[in-house]
């Protein structure tokens, strides 16, 4: 599904958040005056990207929305660069991210659904599309994920794209050595006692 000569090429994955990272939908309140906005990420999606930095893979997550909450969710996942475009805009952005890590856009791959990611794949070596991308979306995408956003798209093309980079085995028996070594060392702390 992907090339793995090319998928050694790609230094930078981009994902959307909105649909890709989430399933879409929003919770907007307000407590006290105050605006809260949130999301629901999928954890196995954040293991996948755990396992992109592994393999040495930069990620940045680009959104045509400013929330606390992605702020949030880049930072618990240590993602090298967070972009939050207003009103739908991320190409400016995501070319920011590009020449400051001075990557061209054929070195990328980047995941979306909708049509304020069109400009990003129609820029990016790889393009991808979750499962529930609009058609449009999925006529510029390269690769289509069966999965949908927020219902582990994300950790879909990790594993994909790790694959066919021969980089999948080292990057989940590293992630699992190093849970389990700190394991480990707790369970015979607590077995001393």
């Amino acid at each position: 599904m992907i090339d793995p000569v090319f998928a050694r090429t790609i230094k930078l994955v981009g994902f959307d958040v909105d649909g890709v990272m989430t399933d879409g939908g929003i919770y907007l309140g307000d407590v006290d005056g105050r605006r809260l906005e949130f999301k629901r990420y999928d954890i196995q999606d954040g293991i996948g990207i755990s396992f992109l930095h592994r393999a040495g893979v930069r990620v940045a997550i680009v959104t045509g929305r400013i929330s606390d909450s992605v702020r949030h969710r880049g930072a618990e996942l240590n993602v090298d660069d967070v972009v939050q475009g207003p009103d739908g805009h991320k190409l400016g952005g995501f070319l920011e991210v590009l020449e400051r890590r001075r990557i061209r856009p054929e070195e990328c791959a980047f995941v979306g659904d909708d049509f304020p990611d069109l400009p990003l794949l129609r820029l990016v070596g790889l393009p991808v599309c979750v499962g529930n991308a609009v058609p449009e979306v999925r006529r510029e995408s390269r690769v289509h994920l069966q999965s949908h956003g927020g219902r582990g798209a994300v950790r879909e093309f990790c594993e994909l794209f790790l694959k066919a980079r021969g980089a999948w085995d080292d990057a989940w028996h590293g992630y699992v050595a190093e849970r389990s070594s700190a394991s480990s060392a707790q369970a015979s702390s607590v077995a001393a006692r």
